[in-house]
């Protein structure tokens, strides 16, 4: 009796797409492909947008044509006699191959056909050979010789709007952009506002819009919060769009029954937590100076209590870099989604010298992080927003929507390009159509594709970091054209962001039935 090497493949599906049925194998079974489901991609409720990238549907697969090995993967070990390969180019994200799967995708380093790869790994069996070859054509490791580069310049599908619902806060935050005041947004102009946003969003022909209401700290004007969210969701009815709703807060005032609001509304909720105890009070104070850690750490765990498990915003400086790992272990206890965002220096706080993070002291931080994430790797993957403005979602040439689907309210009713250019606006909410008038500005920051970034062209990375954040880039070097001043921290992490994903899709893998 002859005995067959059966190829597995592990990957992390970076799509929200429909969970697949799929039977469960090892080693001595037939090849499986394991994936994470939609429902453990949660979506990102950071502040800033995301690309809202709608990407082309794959071509069907001829196998009787001739296929290679993806140019330009990166392959790294893992346990078990197991790899972690990527491509760059792909949209599976990370993915896991046993031995026999490696030589599979190696066969075709040279261009075949599958027929001459069946003929060439006589030890495996010839079904397995096929089936390991379709898994890794639809992972985008195999290319037909007639395809081309995938175009990254689709047209986004969700409209992101952020509603500056007040300027009002009863924090002190030292990286804070805004200058706090009493004035909040009335019904009138919410309502202006979210009129203009879907008007928007039909004539772009997205299919989603996605409301973030800001402030200042929102619930100090939830009256209004609650107002909008009803009409939204009538006039989103209306027009055939689908709406998804998230209040961005502090976490200091979370009371049983606006958290109930929450639940019985379907809004999202995220909540700034910087550190544990002193990390966190080190840079999120009250007016008085107080503290405000021991306030949103009871919210948190009172929003669990009613079942609204809030997206964790983790802002990382100078301050808090060192404690990271704390950070992690509170919301791995809690089983919360979060992600890490890298300081951007503005006017206000640029008073704050200690802010600013060296790349040393910045990595080192985010590997204890990752330390912590190996020893008690979760479900649910958290790749897409481990670092920064770095999203491992799907490959994508933009790093974020500012300029191309994205509008920021504020609190009268003007428009600007992003929340951090709040105080400069470009249109407003009485404008015909205020997302052309946003995307013709070519005043200041642009948000140009990857591609044309000197230091980006060549890199790997490029369609997974896109550059960084493109209004950082520009405050610090004065110009649009070149990559982010994170650079080297991201090259550094991306590889260990990738194992981790890796080491998480090998010990969740169902087991064999």
């Amino acid at each position: 009796m002859q005995t067959f090497r059966v190829p597995l493949i592990f990957w992390s599906s970076p799509n929200d797409r429909a969970e697949q049925d799929c039977a469960c194998a090892d080693d001595d079974l037939a090849p499986t492909v394991l994936w994470t489901p939609s429902t453990d991609r949660a979506e990102d409720d950071c502040a800033c947008p995301g690309q809202g990238l709608a990407l082309t549907p794959r071509a069907p697969f001829h196998f009787a044509n001739r296929w290679r090995r993806q140019s330009y993967l990166y392959r790294a070990p893992l346990s078990g006699n197991h790899e972690l390969t990527f491509s760059p180019t792909g949209r599976a994200g990370a993915v896991v191959l046993n031995q026999p799967a490696r030589r599979v995708l190696d066969a075709f380093a040279a261009p075949h056909t599958l027929a001459q790869v069946v003929v060439t790994l006589p030890d495996l069996a010839p079904d397995h050979v096929r089936r390991a070859a379709h898994q890794l054509a639809t992972l985008e490791l195999l290319a037909p010789t007639t395809s081309t580069q995938p175009t990254l310049h689709q047209a986004p599908h969700t409209l992101t709007a952020w509603l500056h619902v007040t300027n009002a806060c009863n924090l002190r935050c030292t990286y804070c952009y805004l200058e706090k005041t009493g004035e909040a947004m009335d019904e009138t102009t919410g309502r202006t506002a979210v009129e203009a946003v879907l008007r928007s969003a039909s004539r772009h022909q997205f299919r989603a819009v996605k409301f973030k209401y800001a402030g200042g700290e929102p619930l100090l004007n939830f009256g209004l919060v609650q107002a909008l969210h009803t009409y939204v969701r009538r006039l989103a009815d209306q027009s055939g769009l689908s709406v998804r709703e998230v209040v961005l807060s502090n976490g200091v005032d979370l009371s049983d029954e606006v958290l109930d609001w929450f639940r019985e509304g379907d809004v999202r909720l995220m909540v700034s937590l910087d550190g544990v105890g002193n990390a966190h009070d080190a840079q999120r104070l009250f007016a008085d100076g107080r503290g405000s850690f021991e306030r949103v750490a009871r919210g948190i765990d009172r929003a669990l209590a009613r079942g609204v498990p809030p997206y964790l915003s983790i802002t990382v400086t100078a301050r808090n870099a060192d404690h990271l790992a704390d950070t992690v272990s509170f919301a791995l206890d809690r089983e919360l989604l979060f992600n890490l965002n890298f300081y951007r220096e503005n006017d206000l706080s640029a008073s704050h010298a200690d802010l600013q993070t060296e790349d040393r002291q910045l990595i080192a931080g985010v590997r204890k992080a990752f330390a912590v994430i190996e020893e008690r790797l979760p479900q649910q993957s958290l790749i897409g927003a481990l670092i920064d403005r770095a999203s491992f979602g799907a490959p994508h040439s933009h790093p974020c929507g500012a300029g191309r689907n994205y509008l920021v309210v504020d609190q009268r009713g003007r428009i600007a390009r992003c929340q951090m250019e709040i105080k400069r606006p470009i249109t407003d909410v009485w404008a015909s159509d205020p997302l052309a008038v946003i995307r013709a500005d070519g005043v200041g920051f642009q948000n140009l594709p990857s591609e044309d970034k000197a230091g980006c062209r060549d890199c790997r990375w490029r369609t997974w970091c896109a550059g960084g954040c493109p209004l950082l880039t520009y405050r610090a070097t004065g110009r649009n054209d070149v990559k982010s001043p994170y650079c080297n921290v991201y090259q550094a992490l991306f590889p260990e962001a990738l194992r981790l994903e890796g080491l998480r899709l090998l010990k969740w893998r169902p087991p064999v039935a």
